[in-house]
């Protein structure tokens, strides 16, 4: 029984959360350069195959700029940098994925009203363009890497605002030659995340749309054919950014949205696939751009990170399976957010902050633990 009500206690302290506290630190050399691109992407990956993760950071938005990559020298910070290509582009997005199957991290470049690239890394860290995917003058907004049809090797899935969105299917050698449109053509779609959500085997989507159109489930019939459509939220939010998850640890997957001037909502899954059940994480309203989430303060729960347009960032530590939640203030800054995501930069087993900010620097933020309660 002692050993019982040990583990009980041990448990019940990780929810509530004071077995630990953390802090996030930034400072001049916690920052990918100096340049004030107009970044609006940023993937991390081993590009040079060291053990630490580097980054390519995605810039222009609707004005050609050089997309980066930043070179990290194995103690979380970046002091060798270089263009991906001697062009430049308008890009929203950049995502590191091994393509054609060699064991290294290719990139996939997603730009605005201009073709879309796929740079094949050497093994060295070095890129060579290598063909383009998908509608070549589409409105690129975000580019999802996953095996949509479980076929072993990686797809590119493209999300278009204004128009359809599409799906790039791999032939194994990198070659996406292959589309499959889902939405409709007129969809505003920002973003959208990738998941089996009915168990049936096979991967479903569920599409952030903007432009007050309803957020949607879309199940995949087994062919990759997406025609039952579940919608979620109120009908009207500006969703920039979903992602699925477990929050609840229920065994279903519940989806986060990030909006744009409304609050930040997660919507829980169930058997009925009903996603009704609701919790309001972030009520300010402010102009939610991004959003990414991992367990930062290693207590087993998932939590979340928001990126804002011209206001201050916050993490949102969760407890007691998403019905408490403890806001964090990056820092001060009121930066005009596109994207955010977690990642250990210097390899101590906790996740870290970066930042991808547009006509600003690109700060990152080290997770620091403070001390035992």
């Amino acid at each position: 029984m002692k050993n019982l009500f040990f583990l009980v206690s041990l448990l019940f302290l990780q929810q509530v959360g004071v077995a630990q506290e953390i802090e996030f630190v930034t400072n001049s050399r916690l920052i990918l350069g100096g340049d004030m691109d107009k970044s609006a992407s940023i993937s991390a990956g081993d590009i040079d195959k060291d053990g630490d993760l580097d980054v390519v950071v995605a810039n222009g938005r609707h004005w050609p700029q050089p997309n980066k990559i930043f070179i990290n020298n194995g103690k979380g910070l970046f002091t060798v940098s270089k263009l991906l290509d001697n062009i430049s582009e308008t890009t929203y997005a950049t995502e590191l994925a091994d393509l054609d199957g060699d064991g290294d991290l290719d990139i996939a470049v997603g730009n605005d009203m201009a073709p879309n690239a796929i740079y094949l890394n050497d093994g060295k860290g070095n890129f060579r363009r290598n063909g383009s995917f998908g509608e070549d003058y589409a409105s690129t907004r975000n580019l999802k890497i996953v095996d949509i049809d479980s076929d072993g090797d990686l797809d590119i899935l493209i999300t278009n605002r204004g128009m359809q969105n599409e799906i790039c299917l791999n032939n194994g050698m990198g070659d996406f030659s292959k589309v499959i449109r889902f939405g409709t053509k007129d969809d505003s779609t920002i973003d959208v995340d990738v998941a089996d959500i009915d168990k049936d085997g096979d991967n479903d989507l569920v599409l952030a749309n903007r432009d007050g159109q309803q957020n949607y489930i879309i199940l995949n019939d087994g062919e990759l054919n997406f025609s039952v459509r579940i919608p979620f939220g109120t009908g009207k939010d500006e969703t920039r950014s979903v992602g699925l998850t477990d929050i609840d640890q229920d065994g279903f997957l519940d989806i986060i949205t990030a909006n744009i001037e409304e609050p930040n909502v997660i919507y829980f899954g169930d058997r009925a696939l009903g996603y009704t059940r609701q919790v309001v994480f972030d009520t300010a309203a402010r102009s939610s751009f991004a959003m990414d989430f991992g367990d930062i303060d290693g207590n087993g729960s998932i939590d979340i990170v928001i990126g804002n347009s011209e206001e201050e960032n916050f993490v949102f530590l969760n407890f007691q399976n998403g019905q408490e939640w403890k806001e964090i203030k990056l820092s001060d800054r009121k930066l005009d957010t596109y994207d955010i995501i977690l990642c250990d930069l210097d390899n101590d087993k906790r996740l870290d902050i970066i930042e991808s900010n547009s006509d600003e620097i690109n700060y990152f933020y080290l997770n620091r633990l403070l001390e035992n309660k």
